[in-house]
């Protein structure tokens, strides 16, 4: 079968865009709240997770970006190590996962901005406020992205700095308070040692080893970033310092702000915000910053709008899916269909997983799919890492000499990838076990596991519909 050639898109990203990307994508402050639920092992638990997940994942996209540096990102990478097949199942996954990621993101966005009204614990369980503000922003990141990414690249672009703002004061803050009050949460050399005999503290490593991915969401816009083989690197070794103080600095700043049993899964950043705003003699701080915090989930949301639709446009373009998708827009040369067609199935997910649930039920359920679907790609990353190693070798290493390297040589590159293949395939295991207050566990796991069967299956009736 011919492939034709990728539509030429505008290169308008450059290194300052792609790091506030990468903060806006993969910086989520609700992980906060997540890592949190198990006390100060949780700080612990960050620090391995960045050194058998984050940093591999650092280390195996610069290099497959730097070897190829086309749109398309991870679904070009599998594809080119392991074949059509394979690079669909990647490309897919990936794609159908911010199906389901999508929706929690807003639904925390919303829970958060519930704390500017009177009742911000009955509004934020409230399915209809729900449905209206998550819609009211998903379309709108959507109709800014059809706009180009000039224009909604300040949408993320706001979204990161937001982020660092409700950071920084909750660091300040909570910091002031331990000075005068001292730590709500006792932390202590014993309680910093993670219960590794427990499924919480297991559980709790996957949804921070999640908590970092995202390096690989700049890779899949290659075509719009200007000079990537230079760019990429530069962005992604800044952005992983950053995303690593974030996440450490924050949790230790939210368990100063609360003890760990007053830590809400969805609201506890605004919850330890409004808490040490009536410490410090500033109760309008919670509200402030629980807009703020509002908007930076927003902003990841239309980070997340931006890179995944490129998926379905170029494998689109290879034929595999409705050749509709490859279309550009007529005046503003972006993937229009595949934006219209991403908003139109993540707001089937979003109302189907608001009927008949409990929001924090639905939050649940959402994220876990979403780790089982975005981990499968994953695993084809890291795996094709060395193949692409050894192949090189095979080659005598003949090959441009701009490409960055791993390091290790072949040997590094097995160490690599295959750290982040376990951690990625440890996360998948864990993540698909109900959690252990739920009152139906076995109905869980159906809907988990089900509803991730069922995505890929579709997918790949799409696949060998286009192989014909």
């Amino acid at each position: 079968m011919t492939t034709p050639s990728t539509p030429r898109l505008i290169r308008s990203l450059g290194v300052r865009d792609l790091v506030l990307m990468n903060i806006a994508a993969i910086v989520g402050l609700r992980w906060l709240s997540n890592a949190a639920q198990i006390g100060p092992a949780s700080l612990t638990l960050w620090l391995i997770a960045l050194l058998i997940f984050l940093l591999p994942m650092a280390l195996a996209v610069l290099e497959l970006s730097s070897r190829l540096p086309a749109e398309g990102g991870l679904y070009v990478w599998t594809k080119s190590a392991f074949g059509d097949h394979h690079g669909f199942i990647a490309g897919w996954s990936y794609w159908v996962s911010n199906l389901v990621f999508l929706p929690s993101a807003l639904l925390f966005g919303a829970g958060a901005l519930a704390h500017l009204f009177t009742d911000p614990s009955g509004l934020a369980e409230n399915s209809w406020y729900n449905g209206a503000v998550c819609l009211g922003v998903l379309w709108l990141a959507t109709l800014a992205n059809i706009t180009g990414l000039d224009r909604a690249k300040w949408l993320q672009n706001i979204g990161a700095l937001a982020t660092w703002v409700v950071a920084s004061v909750l660091l300040v803050a909570a910091g002031y308070s331990m000075w005068n009050v001292g730590s709500a949460t006792p932390i202590t050399t014993a309680s910093l040692a993670p219960d590794l005999g427990s499924l919480a503290a297991w559980s709790t490593l996957a949804g921070i080893a999640f908590a970092y991915v995202g390096l690989e969401l700049g890779p899949i816009l290659g075509g719009e970033i200007r000079e990537p083989r230079k760019t990429i690197p530069r962005a992604t070794l800044i952005s992983c310092l950053l995303i690593a103080l974030i996440y450490l600095a924050g949790t230790a700043a939210l368990l100063v702000a609360l003890p760990t049993a007053k830590i809400h899964l969805i609201t506890g950043i605004p919850q330890a915000l409004a808490a040490v705003g009536e410490r410090v003699g500033l109760p309008s701080l919670g509200p402030i910053m629980a807009l703020l915090l509002a908007l930076g989930s927003f902003g990841s949301v239309s980070a997340w709008v931006t890179g995944t639709a490129r998926l379905p446009f170029v494998v689109g373009v290879d034929r595999y899916l409705p050749a509709m998708l490859s279309r550009q827009h007529s005046r503003f040369g972006t993937p229009h269909i595949a934006l219209l067609t991403q908003a139109t199935l993540t707001t089937l997910v979003l109302v189907a997983g608001l009927a008949g649930t409990t929001i924090r039920e639905a939050y649940t359920l959402l994220l876990d799919m979403t780790l089982v679907l975005t981990f499968i790609p994953l695993l084809y990353l890291f795996a094709a890492l060395p193949v692409m190693r050894w192949r090189e070798q095979r080659a005598g290493g003949s090959i441009a000499p701009e490409i960055w390297r791993a390091p290790g040589g072949f040997v590094g590159s097995v160490i690599i990838g295959g750290t982040g293949f376990a951690t990625t395939l440890l996360a998948i295991v864990t993540s698909i076990i109900p959690p252990a207050d739920n009152a139906e566990p076995m109905m869980f796991l159906i809907k988990v596991v089900g509803g991730c069967a069922l995505m890929v299956a579709v997918g790949m009736g799409f696949y060998w519909r286009g192989r014909v």
